[in-house]
């Protein structure tokens, strides 16, 4: 099924291959065929609204296998149609040793729109709060980065001493009205993640990482899948792109830069806590005698911060497993 909002394609094939029709439906009728049709594999690129029919077909008792896209591309033969796109799907469907993205509930799904309702809130009040610094800034008054010094803005609004027209003071004042609103709506957020880690005990175990919170568990929660598919820690590294890109070739080895193929909000996450363990230990001016401070003596701090992100989660992949709480070594 290629999927869409209104409009789906259908290619049903045989078992042996042959196509059987590639016809286009409409919403109701797709949820009709779905139904009226017998047990079988429906297959799907992994997308927005693939976990939603993934969970519909699988209520009726068909098997779900839900494809990357980037497996699908290269059996479409020629034209890029809805027609093409369902008969590449069916074809990648039926290939053996290929990776499907696991079907996720409901309440999944809820904890990323969370998640991400969370980080969409925090660029709303940063752009605000940059559109706000870059309005005043046009009448010489230079306020520094962050949500911490908005106090000084809130100061120079109310000094009358200070050169500035009425009209920029009411749109000043707009502005820390709404960055107010969402400040508020953010702690909410944060402080329903930070509940959830008192009552959820995967999220409590992810925690006891040094360098992972409420938010960072949260979003492993979220959008990883059960780590028991993947096979080792190194594998889940690989998939949340924490790993060199290679390009090599007659037996020479050759790796570059991280590879970003995975999931980015996890990884990013990953990394700034990393980085903020190292800020830590630079501060205290002496490197620890472990692995951590070998590689701070000998690599930059954003290469060392990638290394820890990588070992943090193959710590992670470890302690959820087993059903383990992180132990310092």
């Amino acid at each position: 099924i290629d999927l869409a909002k209104r409009s789906f394609q259908i290619c049903a094939t045989a078992p042996g291959g042959a196509v059987l029709f590639n016809r286009t439906v409409s919403r109701t009728k797709l949820e009709a065929h779905l139904r009226e049709q017998a047990p079988c594999i429906v297959a799907m690129e992994a997308c927005a609204t693939s976990h939603f029919w993934g969970r519909f077909a699988q209520a009726l008792g068909h098997d779900v296998r839900l494809i990357p896209p980037i497996y699908v591309k290269p059996f479409v033969k020629r034209q890029k149609n809805d027609a093409a796109d369902a008969a590449a799907i069916a074809e990648a469907a039926v290939r053996p040793n290929l990776h499907y993205v696991a079907v996720k509930s409901a309440e999944h799904q809820a904890r990323a729109v969370a998640f991400r309702t969370h980080q969409s809130f925090v660029g709303q009040r940063t752009q605000l709060i940059n559109a706000l610094r870059g309005h005043l800034a046009e009448f010489g008054l230079v306020v520094a980065q962050g949500p911490a010094n908005l106090k000084s803005v809130v100061c120079m609004i109310d000094d009358s001493a200070i050169d500035l027209p009425d009209a920029v003071r009411d749109v000043a004042r707009l502005y820390l009205d709404q960055i107010a609103l969402l400040t508020n709506k953010i702690e909410e957020l944060h402080s329903k993640l930070v509940h959830s880690t008192k009552v959820d005990d995967a999220m409590r175990r992810l925690c006891t990482v040094p360098g992972v919170g409420p938010v960072t568990a949260g979003a492993i929660m979220a959008f990883a899948p059960d780590l028991r598919t993947f096979a080792s820690g190194r594998n889940f590294a690989a998939w949340l792109g924490l790993v060199p890109r290679q390009r090599s070739t007659g037996g020479k080895t050759r790796l570059g830069s991280v590879s970003k193929m995975g999931q980015a909000d996890i990884r990013k996450l990953l990394i700034v806590g990393a980085m903020s363990r190292i800020r830590w230990i630079v501060r205290k001016g002496v490197l620890p005698d472990n692995w951590l401070g070998h590689v701070l003596g000998r690599k930059p701090r954003m290469v060392a911060a990638v290394a820890l992100a990588n070992k943090m989660a193959r710590m992670i992949w470890a302690m959820m497993t087993r059903e383990e709480n992180y132990r310092m070594a």
